[in-house]
């Protein structure tokens, strides 16, 4: 991150996580799975209309991609290299407008930065609760899955929780 341009500048932080540390099972064995992502704040005025399919396109989601690639060599170290990586799955806003059926392509609740904070999880309805990307902690696999693991705390024990997670084989 630039500390000049503060964190909704356009691809100004990158997020990264490697979900197969705490859950193994997630990789092959001798393999990682590499999760990075900036945080939607770059304009979708520069993807619409585009052709998923042009030259054009194929042209700014490699310059779009260089942002987060750059960040996970820097972050990894010189011991990482992308043209290792077996498989590839890069994701711009028309991915998320086509296969998450998101407005603009976004995610999350439309929210200013330090203005506002993300929703809770509760609803008028008993024991009916709000979880994901739209919820407290936010946008993100690690702040998803986080947002799923306090809904099922806030409905039975931590313990409970652990009981029913082992009896699923999870």
């Amino acid at each position: 991150m630039t500390g000049d341009r503060g964190v909704d500048a356009d691809q100004n932080v990158v997020l990264i996580s490697v979900p197969n540390v705490l859950s193994p099972n997630l990789a092959p064995l001798g393999k990682h799975v590499l999760h990075a992502y900036t945080p939607g704040t770059e304009p979708f005025e520069s993807w619409d209309g585009l052709d998923r399919k042009s030259a054009e396109y194929k042209m700014l989601k490699a310059e779009g991609s260089d942002v987060m690639w750059r960040a996970v060599e820097r972050a990894l170290g010189s011991g990482f290299s992308r043209e290792k990586c077996e498989v590839k799955l890069v994701g711009t806003p028309l991915t998320h407008q086509r296969f998450l059926q998101r407005n603009t392509g976004t995610y999350g609740p439309a929210m200013q930065t330090g203005q506002d904070s993300f929703p809770g999880h509760s609803t008028p309805v008993p024991q009916l609760c709000f979880c994901g990307d739209s919820t407290s902690p936010g946008i993100g696999v690690p702040a998803v899955a986080a947002s799923g693991a306090i809904v099922a705390n806030s409905l039975v024990s931590v313990s409970q929780n652990s009981q029913l997670l082992d009896a699923i084989g999870i």
